[in-house]
């Protein structure tokens, strides 16, 4: 009877030390906060808080629930006032899928996480443009658009399947005139043609580009061409990439 008595004691204090051992594990995690769209929102990148949990693009952080436990299935953060600002599916701590929200209820951005390689993300501005759409391979944005607030185009970037070099690069002033354009033109030894403008419009510089052999730098090669804000052709120059890479 002693001997029995002396076990459920026995029980019931490691039962004890188990809770108490829980408990202050979940103590460590913060309790949900509330959140303010003036700390929170980027002017130049929007709310980017949840990026370090999509594995996909590089993030290495995980979420906790409130038991301190990775953060499983649908869960909601929320503005001070009560208005919803985001929403998401989490795997093991991580973002599979997500929605972000303005207080006024338009959707700052869409992101699909579908397997640890690809990830897209769609980005609005407060008023609901288009700010930004990126598709991203192994972590890298394999395709890129970017637009100015007043909904014209601002920059555009797309890299091959496995991001070893560009395609096609494209930059616009606010004006919506070309600002920048590099275009591939051959595919077997990646030479580029490049053309830079004014904001008038107007060519200032034009010439090709070639990736150089460890893949890391895109040099001038061939002629170039350089005029003034007028069309007036005032300088060509020359290079040799092969001899750039060498020096």
């Amino acid at each position: 009877m002693l001997n029995l008595k002396f076990k459920i004691v026995f029980i019931s204090l490691i039962s004890s030390a188990g809770i108490i051992s829980a408990q202050r594990f979940a103590d460590q995690v913060p309790n949900i906060k509330r959140y303010n769209q003036k700390e929170i929102v980027d002017t130049a990148e929007g709310i980017k808080m949840y990026d370090k949990l999509i594995e996909s693009i590089g993030g290495d952080s995980i979420k906790y629930n409130k038991s301190g436990y990775n953060l499983q299935g649908w869960n909601e953060d929320y503005y001070l006032n009560g208005k919803l600002l985001h929403r998401g599916y989490y795997v093991d701590g991580k973002l599979v899928v997500f929605k972000n929200f303005f207080e006024n209820g338009q959707c700052e951005r869409s992101v699909a996480n579908p397997d640890p390689l690809r990830c897209h993300e769609d980005v609005y501005y407060e008023d609901g443009k288009q700010r930004k759409q990126v598709t991203y391979y192994n972590g890298l944005p394999q395709k890129k658009y970017e637009y100015y607030n007043n909904g014209l185009p601002k920059y555009f970037e797309e890299n091959d399947k496995e991001m070893k070099f560009l395609t096609l690069k494209k930059s616009w002033y606010s004006n919506g005139q070309v600002e920048n354009s590099i275009e591939l033109l051959d595919l077997k030894i990646k030479k580029y043609n490049v053309k830079n403008y004014y904001a008038t419009g107007q060519v200032k510089e034009e010439g090709t580009l070639v990736l150089s052999g460890d893949g890391k730098e895109y040099l001038k090669d061939g002629v170039w061409q350089f005029y003034d804000t007028g069309g007036n052709k005032k300088a060509t120059e020359k290079y040799n990439a092969q001899q750039t890479a060498n020096k």
